[in-house]
């Protein structure tokens, strides 16, 4: 796995700003280099935030909207247009408003789908097997970018510190017993997380600075599961100045006075 690197922004909003521009240059690249590019969107406050941040940027139809595969790392077991449900705040903040295309847009199925949440979890995985091609080398594919926000308990997705996911080798497992409601989720694993290509950790808050020193620790991802968030060629923390209070300064880079 790779060591990750650290960025320091000034603020929240001066982060989900830094973040839009990083995601929108990546997949320029990416796809300027292979015709194609994949990203892994997550929820929260500065994930979607960011989200609308790249709706808002004059530079976002650079990026070929048509060509994109986008997949969650984790879902709400709840039903299709709830509030609740990571792919709602998605495409109020950013889908909704780009030419994406529908049959690229890997949802996590909800309830209202009749699947249970083990089937939907089933149903995700052999998803995500039929988009692997020989070149990533197992049963998902090489994602470009991998959006992951993390808990004050160094939570990533719906990896909860003790929970069983955290044991499991399957690619996509349902979550039951989560300790933020709802209770039932549907969450990529620690394996397939490692199989992105980059993945980045954004996080902002002085309560999640605890986390993020263990994070960046020799921690476990067992009891610290930010701790195995790590990508294959390259990992970023993207952090806030509260966020990444409690780390050694000499490991930040502070990015914007």
């Amino acid at each position: 796995m790779t060591t990750p690197h650290i960025v320091v922004h000034r603020d929240a909003g001066v982060l989900a700003q830094a973040v839009a521009a990083r995601i929108i240059t990546r997949l320029v690249d990416v796809q300027a280099a292979t015709g194609t590019a994949s990203i892994v969107l997550t929820g929260g406050t500065v994930g979607i935030a960011t989200l609308a941040a790249i709706a808002a940027s004059p530079a976002r139809d650079a990026v070929d909207w048509r060509h994109l595969d986008i997949w969650w790392g984790d879902e709400r077991f709840v039903p299709t247009g709830d509030p609740e449900r990571n792919e709602t705040g998605a495409r109020e903040a950013l889908l909704d408003h780009v030419d994406v295309d529908p049959e690229r847009v890997h949802v996590m199925r909800g309830p209202d789908s009749g699947l249970s949440a083990e089937e939907s979890a089933d149903a995700y995985a052999a998803e995500l097997l039929k988009a692997a091609r020989p070149e990533d080398h197992g049963p998902v594919p090489q994602f470009d970018v991998m959006l992951l926000g993390m808990g004050p308990d160094a939570h990533v997705a719906s990896l909860f510190p003790g929970l069983p996911a955290l044991y499991d080798t399957r690619s996509v497992v349902a979550v039951h017993g989560s300790p933020k409601p709802p209770p039932t989720r549907i969450s990529l694993t620690l394996p397939t997380i490692q199989a992105a290509r980059e993945v980045w950790v954004v996080a902002a808050g002085e309560e999640k600075a605890s986390a993020v020193r263990l994070a960046l620790s020799d921690s476990g991802p067992v009891q610290v599961p930010a701790a195995g968030a790590r990508g294959r060629s390259r990992t970023l923390f993207l952090l806030d100045r509260a966020a990444a209070g409690k780390i050694p300064s000499e490991l930040g880079r502070i990015a914007s006075p």
